[in-house]
């Protein structure tokens, strides 16, 4: 006679997981849930591109976690499916120059990367644009997480070589969508005016799914992820439900649903329970830093380790340290305060100093122990 607690424990070679893909942030699900105005809104201004025409331009705004990367992901996909459009998707997380981003074009019209050095910006921007107007070819591009490009300065001089690139080569058609989380970035107010002048988008936002909508999403990604009755609706509510606590952050409930079904495996459990989800939460809640701090360079990644053990303490007395460990000067240490305070991840807010005016504090926005174990 079998015993019935032993039918629900997991052999060695059984898992929970249906297809574990389906919890990985590159995953594009086959029914998108919850965006139809916004998919609506960027076929619109595609739409002229499909008849040889320039499109109109774009900026997708809205929270992280919100849908926007998937929206242009599946819209791109249709494009190249079904219409001679060129369409490419370029990460300025990775890719943060007007050079880089032009690479990334480069390698998207000619199909092969671009020689890996000797060759100018204007060579290679001059190769694209002939190679479109060769082609009778119209160019879309998505500048994901734009706002990277802003934070290194290069996004007014890479919008402008697109938006002006039909006046530098007749007959080049790009058009550009911009993608940013950033809602304290004002793009439009921080363009030059010579791109202001030209840009001119539409304008398509993706707001906060509300928790019910959540509960939604995340059920139709655990029902293809998991095998039959690993989860229950009760449990999918929790996870909706801090979900919902950490700004909607879809990232933050598919990380959650993926850790808490190893959190089961681990106890060669079939079923994830709420206890499961408890303890995965206090990882996925991170997700967001994680990803941050991990597309950071070597000199930013020291400056938050700096900042993480001495918190509280005034912008020069952090520089003194910094610059012993980097031998980086101030202008650069102020342009990475910067940066990392646009990111969210420290607060760099002025305060009065006895006796010698104004001065910056620096402080991080997270756990300590959060930042420097994620370093």
């Amino acid at each position: 006679m079998t015993d019935d607690s032993d039918e629900e424990m997991l052999s060695w070679d059984e898992s929970v997981f249906r297809n574990e893909h389906v919890f990985e942030i590159d995953y594009v699900p086959e029914s998108f849930l919850h965006r139809e105005s916004q998919m609506e809104s960027l076929k619109y201004a595609l739409k002229p591109a499909v008849r040889g025409s320039r499109p109109l331009n774009v900026m997708a705004q809205g929270p992280p976690g919100t849908g926007k990367t998937t929206s242009v992901q599946i819209i791109f996909d249709e494009l190249r499916a079904q219409t001679d459009v060129k369409a490419i998707q370029v990460n300025c997380q990775v890719n943060s120059t007007r050079y880089a981003v032009f690479s990334q074009l480069f390698e998207g019209v000619f199909e092969y990367e671009p020689p890996s050095s000797g060759i100018s910006f204007k060579k290679l921007f001059s190769q694209v644009t002939d190679k479109l107007v060769e082609d009778d070819e119209v160019l879309v591009v998505a500048l994901d997480d734009v706002n990277y490009l802003f934070y290194e300065s290069e996004a007014s001089d890479t919008l402008y070589s697109m938006l002006r690139a039909h006046e530098e080569q007749g007959g080049a058609k790009i058009g550009v969508i911009l993608v940013s989380s950033d809602l304290d970035l004002d793009i439009l107010e921080e363009l030059d005016g010579r791109v202001q002048s030209v840009f001119r988008p539409e304008d398509v936002y993706f707001p906060n799914y509300g928790e019910s909508e959540i509960a939604e999403i995340l059920g139709e990604r655990a029902n293809r992820g998991f095998h039959d009755d690993v989860i229950t609706t009760s449990v999918l509510d929790r996870i909706a439900e801090l979900t919902a606590e950490q700004g909607g952050d879809l990232r933050v409930g598919i990380d959650l649903l993926r850790r808490a079904g190893l959190k089961a495996e681990m106890r060669a459990s079939r079923h994830v329970e709420l206890q499961d989800v408890e303890e995965a939460y206090e990882t996925s809640k991170y997700v967001h830093l994680s990803r941050r701090l991990q597309e950071l360079s070597d000199s930013e990644t020291a400056l938050v380790r700096v900042i993480a053990n001495h918190a509280g303490k005034q912008a020069g007395e952090i520089y003194d340290i910094f610059n012993d460990e980097t031998d980086l000067g101030y202008t650069r240490y102020s342009e990475i305060i910067n940066k990392l305070d646009q990111l969210g991840i420290i607060d760099a807010s002025y305060t009065d100093v006895d006796g010698r005016g104004r001065s910056r504090e620096l402080n991080l926005n997270y756990d300590a122990e959060a930042v420097t174990d994620r370093l």
